[in-house]
C-alpha cells in the first residue's frame, strides 16, 4: 500500500481520492492516518488458501463486484489504480468501461494483478525484469518503485544517535515488515550475543512480537541492551533507519526493489517460505545484481551469526554490493506514475469533451 501512498502524494492536492479496500483489512488505518477517504467491499484471496476456504472467499469475491459498482457510481471517478490485492479484482470488473492504471510492486506479478492487468491502460513495473510476465504488446512501463516521501537521506551518525545508537559502530538492522517475521525475531534471539560481538543491532520487531521483543530485551545485560535497540515498527522514522544501517537482514517482499536500492544497502533477503515464490523472485534479482545475498528462512537461525560476520569482516565485498544496490535505483517513480494516471484523465476528459 505504500507505493500507492507515494503515487497518491505525487497526483498532489489537484486529485481527489478515495480508497477501496477489503473489509476487515490492515490498510484501513494507514490510508486514514494519511487522511484519505476510505470505504471498503467484501474480498477475499482465492490463490493458494486451501478447499475449505476457496468457496466462500470466491463468493466473498463476488459479492465485492456489486459492493464496488455502488461505491463508484456514487464517487463517479475517472480513472481507477491499483497496486495489488485481490480486493482490486472486483473493482476492476465493476469499473470495466473506466481508464484503468496498476503498477505492479513485484518482478513476478500476483494472480490478481495478472487479471487487473488484461484491461490495464497502463502497466507499471519496478524492473525490466518483469516484461516477461506480459504480452508484447502489453502497455508496460519501467518506472521503478515509488518510494513515499518521508524516506530521506540522514548522515548515517545522526541517524543512529537518533535512533539510540551509537554513532560511530557498524549496524545490523533486522526488520519483517510492519507485522513482524517470527522466524526473523527468534533467528535474531537466537544469535543476538554473538552478534552483538561485531556490531550494533537496530530491530524492528513488528507489533505482534513487539511484547515478546520487550521481554526479551528486558533480561539483557546493560552493555547488550546499549548495542541492540528494538523497536515494534517506525512509520516516518524509516528513512533514520535505513540511513543508519550498514547491512540489513530482512525479507524479500516488493519494498526490497525499491527501498534498499534508494539507501544503497547491501542485504541478506530470507524469502517467506509459505507463499508464493514473488519473494523469491525479488531475492534473486538483488542477488544477481551483487546487491544481496539469499539465506534460506529454514537455515536462518545456524547460519545467520556467520553470514553477517562474513560480510561485516569484508569491507570490500559491503562497498561493492552498496555499488550494486545504488546502480538498481530508480528515484522519480512516484512522479512517473502520477504522470500516466493524468494523462488517462486527460485522454478521458478530450473524448467526453
Amino acid at each position: 500500500m505504500y507505493p500507492a501512498l507515494a503515487v497518491v502524494a505525487a497526483l498532489g492536492k489537484s486529485a481527489d481520492v478515495l480508497w477501496v479496500g477489503g473489509e476487515g483489512g490492515m490498510e484501513s488505518g494507514l490510508v486514514k492516518r494519511a487522511g484519505i477517504p476510505f470505504e471498503s467491499i467484501p474480498a477475499a484471496g482465492v490463490h493458494g488458501v486451501g478447499l475449505r476456504k476457496l468457496p466462500g472467499n470466491a463468493w466473498r469475491l463476488l459479492n465485492g463486484v456489486p459492493a464496488a459498482a455502488g461505491i463508484l457510481k456514487r464517487y463517479q471517478p475517472q480513472v481507477l489504480f491499483f497496486t495489488g490485492g485481490y480486493v482490486g479484482v472486483p473493482v476492476s470488473i465493476a469499473g470495466r468501461e473506466l481508464p484503468q492504471a496498476v503498477f505492479v510492486p513485484d518482478i513476478e506479478p500476483a494472480l490478481a494483478l495478472r487479471y487487473i492487468a488484461r484491461r490495464a491502460d497502463v502497466i507499471a513495473v519496478t524492473t525490466e525484469e518483469s516484461r516477461r510476465y506480459y504480452p508484447q504488446t502489453a502497455p508496460v512501463t519501467i518506472t521503478g518503485y515509488p518510494l513515499r516521501e518521508q524516506l530521506e537521506l540522514h548522515d548515517p551518525g545522526q541517524a543512529r544517535r537518533s535512533l539510540g545508537l551509537s554513532s560511530a559502530d557498524p549496524t545490523l538492522m533486522v526488520f519483517g515488515g510492519s507485522r513482524g517475521a517470527r522466524s526473523l525475531n527468534l533467528a535474531l534471539e537466537a544469535n543476538l550475543g554473538r552478534l552483538l560481538k561485531s556490531c550494533q543491532i537496530l530491530h524492528l520487531s513488528g507489533e505482534l512480537d513487539w511484547p515478546r521483543t520487550q521481554e526479551f530485551r528486558a533480561g539483557l545485560t546493560p552493555v547488550e541492551r546499549s548495542r541492540y535497540v528494538a523497536y515494534p515498527y517506525l512509520h516516518e522514522e524509516m528513512g533514520l533507519a535505513f540511513s543508519a544501517a550498514d547491512l540489513v537482514v530482512s525479507r524479500a517482499g516488493a519494498a526490497s526493489l525499491g527501498e534498499l536500492p534508494r539507501y544503497s544497502l547491501p542485504a541478506i533477503l530470507v524469502p517467506y517460505p509459505h507463499a508464493w515464490r514473488y519473494q523469491v523472485v525479488n531475492a534473486r534479482f538483488l542477488e544477481s545484481n551483487g546487491a544481496a545475498i539469499i539465506l534460506e528462512d529454514a537455515a536462518l537461525k545456524d547460519q545467520l551469526a556467520l553470514q553477517v560476520e562474513s560480510l561485516l569482516a569484508n569491507p570490500a565485498r559491503i562497498q561493492a554490493m552498496r555499488d550494486a544496490s545504488c546502480k538498481l535505483a530508480k528515484p522519480g517513480a512516484a512522479q512517473a506514475i502520477a504522470q500516466g494516471i493524468e494523462q488517462l484523465i486527460q485522454e478521458r476528459g478530450e473524448q467526453h469533451g
